[in-house]
């Protein structure tokens, strides 16, 4: 059977009139019978010339290698290209390569019968023609896709409404209701519906939806502001339970009063760096809100009068007050201490960490006496400053109910072991502990507490710039020996004990009972052995957090923060 050349160039031959060159003895070619007139323009070239010509021809005829493959699934065909590139060999290419072909055929239309080249070029068989087959699969393939996409763009409409629920509460978990449900509320109905669950609106957290920090409010959006917020009050806070109002500088009483109003089952109010809170919002909340219980007024400016004649006339349903340390603010203590909120259970004031000698005097005893039901009580980057009692007893309940207490300072703390037994000597349910800064307190005096079952236990030296020379040198063993069976968190970073005594701690705390506990141990800056650690490691199988840095008699490679529990038993691999 001839190839497809020869065959092409033989019909190219009898189409063109042309006689052939026959061979001679000698080896040359000789003509045959001259051609007519017609055709000697045609032959008056080399002849091996116009022979290329014709069989470059015959090759761009030949079909194109695919460049994918198609597959059929189960409802609609997949293309799969089978090179690196998304579009080079690909289906999409081919009309490319037709383009070019009409152009050759174009140039070339005064020497070469178009006619007779068309029919033999567009007659290959049906079954080795893979660019038709490759058009047909393509469109298929489009007309499928187009086909289930028009049918399932309507699945967010088919879900149960109470499905879509479950979703959107996953979601303000972590990002709150606004603006997300605001948003899926526009989607179509259905979602609409789901999206004005009241559910949805227990916890609301409203930020910067309207302007941007430090630009001024028009008066057109200064109304939009306020409609917005009174629809989202009467149409979605009916359930409302804890809002939060971050960084507004303008209507904030004005939002107060409204949540006051609509929001009849509010528990929690927290504003944070907002400014202008007036007289009238608390007079609101005393007026309508009877189940608010928390207040959290940190980094905001507000009207103290205002704020101390609420908790005057309504301080007995308030349980949780945060506020922080200023001039006017501290007044807030001084009205807890005289008993405005007989339930208060939370009790923190704090202050910027970049904020130093904040002094704030406080008379523990009249504050045991004020809230007896008090179980946490934090300081944060604040001094206390102990005031005596006129004509108190002597004897106090104490704190019967404090789990935690927090007086963590950036600078050096004047605390002492008395101040502290003063502040816990009654606090046997104790869990928390944060000393951190406060470089006076001693071991001896940690060991006398009467709390059994502490947890957690913060006593590392951060910022204080004399922690060499009031730290104490021994007696962390007896810490561990008292609390090893219910220690979970450690931090004794940068306290200058010795290494035998540390060495004899972290044995206490192998030795423990409840050494399983133990989760978290900070000994950054202190002069942990290999062998203290080796044998605190080799038993707390709970521990997924070890800070070892900057400790001076480890080796070099070792000294790091180590997490999870698998890289923790790398370095136990390198200690032995």
């Amino acid at each position: 059977m001839d190839s497809p050349e020869s065959e092409a160039v033989g019909n190219s031959e009898k189409d063109d009139g042309t006689a052939p060159r026959i061979p001679n003895t000698s080896g040359q070619e000789v003509d045959g019978p001259k051609p007519q007139k017609t055709s000697l323009k045609r032959t008056a070239g080399n002849p091996m010339k116009a022979k290329a010509k014709k069989l470059k021809k015959a090759r761009v005829s030949r079909p194109a290698q695919l460049g994918y493959t198609v597959q059929q699934g189960e409802d609609m065909l997949l293309v799969i290209s089978s090179t690196t590139s998304q579009y080079d060999g690909s289906a999409w290419t081919l009309p490319k390569k037709k383009r070019k072909k009409k152009k050759l055929k174009k140039g070339k239309a005064k020497t070469v019968q178009i006619k007779k080249k068309k029919s033999t070029c567009s007659k290959p068989r049906p079954d080795n023609n893979p660019v038709a087959s490759s058009k047909e699969e393509t469109n298929l393939f489009v007309q499928t896709t187009e086909r289930v996409c028009s049918t399932d763009y309507r699945w967010g409409e088919n879900l149960p409404e109470e499905v879509l629920i479950n979703i959107f509460q996953m979601v303000i978990v972590q990002d709150g209701a606004v603006p997300f449900l605001c948003r899926m509320g526009r989607v179509c109905r259905l979602w609409n519906a789901a999206a004005s669950s009241p559910a949805l609106w227990r916890k609301v957290t409203v930020g910067y939806c309207w302007i941007a920090p430090g630009k001024t409010q028009l008066p057109k959006t200064e109304k939009k502001i306020k409609d917005t917020f009174i629809w989202l009050a009467q149409n979605r806070f009916s359930q409302l339970r804890d809002f939060s109002l971050c960084h507004w500088t303008k209507n904030v009483s004005y939002a107060v009063e409204v949540v006051a109003q609509h929001c009849p089952q509010l528990h929690s109010l927290t504003l944070s760096y907002c400014t202008g809170l007036t007289a009238g919002a608390f007079h609101s909340l005393g007026l309508h809100s009877q189940s608010l219980q928390s207040i959290n007024l940190q980094y905001s400016e507000f009207q103290v009068e205002g704020l101390l004649e609420y908790l005057e006339n309504h301080g007995s349903r308030i349980k949780h007050i945060l506020f922080t340390h200023g001039m006017k603010n501290d007044k807030l203590l001084t009205a807890i201490t005289r008993g405005c909120c007989p339930d208060l259970e939370l009790l923190e004031v704090n202050t910027k960490l970049d904020s130093k000698e904040c002094e704030l005097p406080v008379c523990i005893q009249a504050l045991q006496i004020a809230c007896p039901k008090l179980k946490t009580f934090r300081m944060l980057n604040v001094r206390p400053l102990h005031k005596m009692m006129r004509n108190s007893a002597d004897s106090t309940l104490g704190f019967p109910l404090l789990e935690e207490l927090c007086i963590a300072t950036t600078s050096c703390s004047y605390m002492t072991d008395k101040d502290l037994w003063d502040i816990l000597f009654g606090s046997t349910k104790l869990r928390v502990l944060d000393l951190r800064g406060c470089s006076r307190i001693t071991p001896s005096g940690l060991a006398t507490l009467p709390c059994l079952e502490l947890e957690c236990l913060f006593w590392g030296q951060y910022f204080s710039s004399s922690v060499g020379l009031s730290s104490p040198k021994a007696g962390i063993h007896m810490v561990t020996q008292k609390w090893g069976g219910t220690m979970q968190q450690l931090d004794i970073s940068n306290q200058l004990f010795t290494a035998e005594d540390l060495e004899m701690a972290m044995s206490h705390l192998a030795q423990a009972t409840g050494t399983h506990t133990l989760r978290s141990l900070n000994l950054s800056g202190t002069r942990i052995s290999p062998a203290a650690l080796r044998c605190v490691i080799s038993q707390a199988t709970a521990l997924n957090y070890l800070n070892l840095s900057s400790c001076r008699y480890l080796p070099r490679g070792v000294k790091r923060i180590y997490r999870g529990q698998e890289d923790i038993h790398q370095l136990l691999d390198k200690l032995n």
